[in-house]
């Protein structure tokens, strides 16, 4: 029998070619579907390799550092770190809360299946049209799976792993399951985890207690707890509150006239014992706390900071019904306030009119001139040089480098004595004097009595137009008031970890003389001359008081600073965009924000003389002016050892 012959290889492709296109679509399809399979099951190995324990979810916040601050009384001023409430179950949750978060968090929750194709839509056409990232496209699952499995790191294997969790909730829970749990773990700010924490710190009660406006707050919070934080930013958590209660009348979830009503009626926040003003004080003493304790010890802890709570609640009222009232009038929009015990502790600081609106601390934080305050300094050196209070020196015209400088009111005064020079600030006199003794010296004087910032020698220099902190103002005023002695500012204490072990202690100093006795007492008598009849009339109070007033070119900066025979404080009104006030100088608005402050904090203390305690401190003589070679005596207990002995 003959063998057929075989076709030529070329034929059997052509007929292959011409028979299999739809044999070659099949073909790889599956080898397609094979190998995406295949590269699926790689990807969900790869985003497995790293999740947490599915069925032991971590406490939410447990890695946050938990920060308390104290105040001196022992009261607790803020509490940063986690913060639980009790659990809620779906059953006791408030109808209108869960319709608030459903209405502007995830309107098709019971819908999906842990993903919103329609939200994620909306929210990419959202993005594509602002040219950024506006709007989010997560369900409440994708925000629970976030919240109990995984970071807030915005990564594209976070995100896919988010999804895959996402799908794993909505299989292994009921959909009132995940907004139970969601409920109870979502971050509120201020620390606070869940609807209860959060209800309890900003309402003081329980979140079976919500009204409408409240739960509107807490629905609102979740986009940006920190920003909306009702005990920082009231007037934004409500305006947040009020997008809120739209969107559940949209749902249908609200009747427009009940959300009208509503809306007229914002819920009381739960105030701090010393108001939020206080968090410029906390967030600084936190910060001086990382300085403190080094980094390989930082865990949580409890700070045990110098703030009174009585003298803070004075200087936030004086500062709000300053700007307030004169304030607005004279178009002051912001402020700042220290006041210190005499060795440098802190009790009272405001950084600024609204911590809600802006964090920067004005108080610290800020450069600013202080204008004819800082003719402290000159006089200071003066007053070493051997310059009398009572020599006479005569106020005209004068140029210094080609520079001419006038005084405030415009005209010249004629032969003075330097007392009167300095107590009614005029700016000839503080410039002929300035060059007298030197500019080198004065700025060194300035150092030496506890100016921080680069001061220069320059011609100007006695004005105030060298820009320098508040802090070290009060800082420099107080060494003054406590009898010559250098009083760097505090504000901590002690600084313990949750469980009682001592992470810093302050050791109290010894005291270090920068000015002879003398020179001390005749410029505390210039000091009280400006309050009592020159300049700084208006900061006249109930008691004993001494200081200056200083005003920057234009208007721009408007500072007092002073002193009694208990607390140095220094004010400064002005603009953080420089624009000028209007006819706001040193000695009106700061110097009556600045006796508001005074009267109060001073309430049941004992009317004493200037320099009260100043034997106690100062041993310096004219031989030896800085009380360098004698036995220091027994000094005056200090704001420390008071606490803690």
């Amino acid at each position: 029998m003959q063998k057929k012959k075989s076709a030529p290889a070329a034929d059997v492709k052509k007929a292959v070619g011409r028979k299999s296109m739809p044999v070659k679509i099949l073909y790889y399809s599956a080898a397609a579907a094979v190998w995406g399979f295949i590269a699926g099951v790689v990807l969900l190995g790869y985003l497995s390799l790293d999740l947490p324990d599915l069925d032991n979810p971590p406490q939410p916040g447990a890695t946050d550092i938990a920060v308390i601050v104290k105040a001196a009384n022992g009261a607790t001023l803020v509490r940063n770190g986690p913060t639980y409430g009790q659990w809620i179950s779906y059953s006791e949750v408030p109808d209108s809360l869960i319709q608030a978060f459903l209405a502007v968090e995830d309107r098709h929750f019971y819908a999906h299946s842990g993903i919103d194709i329609r939200g994620l839509g909306r929210a990419v056409l959202s993005n594509l049209k602002a040219g950024n990232v506006r709007a989010g496209g997560s369900t409440i699952t994708q925000q629970l799976a976030k919240n109990l499995f995984l970071s807030n790191e915005r990564t594209l294997k976070r995100k896919a792993q988010e999804l895959l969790l996402a799908f794993w909730l909505e299989q292994k829970f009921t959909k009132n399951q995940i907004l139970t749990l969601y409920l109870n773990r979502v971050y509120f700010g201020g620390g606070t985890y869940g609807i209860d924490a959060a209800s309890r710190k900003y309402y003081g009660h329980s979140a079976h207690e919500l009204s409408i406006a409240e739960a509107a707050i807490l629905a609102g919070l979740v986009k940006a707890p920190t920003r909306y934080a009702p005990h920082i930013n009231p007037e934004g958590a409500w305006e947040r509150a009020q997008v809120v209660l739209s969107a559940m009348v949209e749902t249908g979830s609200l009747t427009p006239s009940v959300a009208i009503k509503v809306k007229e009626q914002p819920p009381i926040i739960k105030a701090s014992a010393v108001g939020r003003d206080v968090r410029f004080f906390t967030d600084w003493v936190e910060s001086e706390a990382r300085t403190l304790v080094p980094t390989s010890r930082a865990k949580s802890m409890i700070i045990y900071s110098t703030l009174d709570p009585g003298v803070q609640r004075a200087a936030a009222m004086a500062m709000d019904r300053g700007l307030t009232g004169e304030g607005k009038k004279h178009k002051a929009t912001e402020g700042a306030l220290v006041a210190l015990e005499h060795d440098g502790a802190v009790r009272a600081m405001i950084g600024g009119s609204d911590y809600g609106k802006t964090q920067f601390n004005r108080a610290v934080q800020a450069k600013r001139q202080p204008g004819s305050a800082f003719k402290l300094f000159t006089y200071l050196t003066a007053l070493e040089t051997g310059i009398k209070p009572s020599d006479r020196y005569t106020d005209k015209p004068i140029t210094v480098e080609g520079w001419s400088p006038k005084n405030y009111s415009g005209t010249f005064g004629g032969e003075m004595t330097v007392r009167e020079a300095f107590a009614k600030s005029i700016n000839t006199i503080a410039i002929e004097i300035d060059e007298e003794v030197g500019r080198e010296r004065v700025a060194n004087m300035a150092k030496r009595m506890g100016i921080t910032t680069n001061v220069m020698p320059v011609a100007s220099l006695p004005l105030g137009t060298e820009e320098v902190k508040l802090i070290d103002l009060a800082s420099s005023y107080a060494a003054l008031a406590n009898g010559g002695h250098r009083a760097p500012t505090y504000s901590i204490i002690e600084i313990t970890s949750l469980e009682g072990e001592v992470l810093y202690r302050r050791t109290p100093v010894p005291p270090v003389p920068v000015l002879a006795y003398p020179v001390v007492k005749d410029m505390t008598d210039m000091l009280s001359s400006v309050v009592v009849w020159g300049s700084g009339k208006n900061a006249a109070i109930d008691r004993p008081a001494a200081g200056k007033t200083g005003t920057s070119q234009d208007n721009r900066d408007a500072v007092f600073v002073g002193f009694t025979s208990d607390i140095t404080a220094a004010v400064w009104v002005g603009n953080d965009n420089g624009t000028p006030m209007s006819y706001v100088t040193g000695g009106g608005l700061p110097a009556r924000i600045w006796a508001d402050f005074m009267l109060e904090a001073h309430v049941g203390q004992p009317v004493r003389p200037l320099l009260a305690d100043a034997g106690v401190y100062n041993t310096a003589s004219e031989q030896d002016p800085y009380g360098l070679e004698k036995d220091k005596p027994k000094k005056k207990k200090g704001f420390f050892e008071r606490i803690f002995n």
